[in-house]
């Protein structure tokens, strides 16, 4: 019984272990967005109204 019972605690620590590094790894990626396109295109066109207004 006893062995069982301390099979059980190492497999419990060895799971949290696991988690513990899982998780510090997922933390300590960096994530990166690309740009959205729509976004851009928006800003180029209020930099061209910008422009034109400028030159007139």
């Amino acid at each position: 019984m006893t062995t069982v019972l301390v099979v059980s605690i190492i497999i419990v620590f060895v799971v949290l272990l696991l988690a513990v590094i899982t998780t510090s790894k997922a933390y300590s990626f960096k994530h990166t967005v690309d740009p959205d396109p729509l976004e851009n295109n928006h800003l180029l066109k209020l930099n061209d109204e910008k422009e034109r207004k400028q030159n007139v």
